[in-house]
């Protein structure tokens, strides 16, 4: 099962978020998501998170939260569990995205963007700064078909 990492950079009232254009092949694209990607070899969820948010936008991430772990089942795409994070404090500069456009949102507007509908429920559960959360996500193509929250169903 593939493991990945999906960062957001919370400033004041907006996340970072990335506009997924540039990648062939992408699962993601033209979806809005957090920053993040795949575990090489060796890395922790920490490690991951690290890089990526480096790679992708510049930044050192210097204080972070480690929300839960998301657990995707596809007819199409390999099975994927996704760590959570929310950096709250980092260094440097930002840098131009080679997989996108990164742009900061209002939290509030976040559910009108173009995003798979589990990553409204995840985001919802960090807004509400649920404890420690582990949800399995089910999708047929784009569409979600089951949703359960620690081992139970949710609407």
């Amino acid at each position: 099962m593939k493991q990945t990492t999906q960062c957001y950079l919370e400033r004041g009232s907006k996340y970072l978020m990335l506009h997924r254009t540039k990648k062939q092949n992408d699962e993601n694209h033209d979806k809005w998501i957090g920053v993040g990607g795949k575990f090489e070899e060796g890395e922790s969820p920490e490690d991951c998170m690290l890089r990526e948010i480096r790679e992708e936008t510049g930044f050192t991430v210097t204080e972070w939260r480690y929300c839960g772990i998301v657990t995707f089942v596809s007819d199409i795409w390999p099975a994927e569990q996704m760590h959570i994070f929310v950096c709250t404090n980092w260094t440097g500069e930002q840098i131009e995205c080679n997989e996108g456009d990164l742009e900061w949102i209002e939290k509030q507007r976040l559910l009108e963007l173009t995003m798979w509908e589990g990553d409204k429920i995840f985001l919802r559960l960090i807004d509400a700064k649920v404890p420690f959360f582990s949800l399995k996500l089910t999708y047929k193509g784009d569409e979600l078909q089951s949703a359960v929250l620690d081992g139970k169903p949710i609407q």
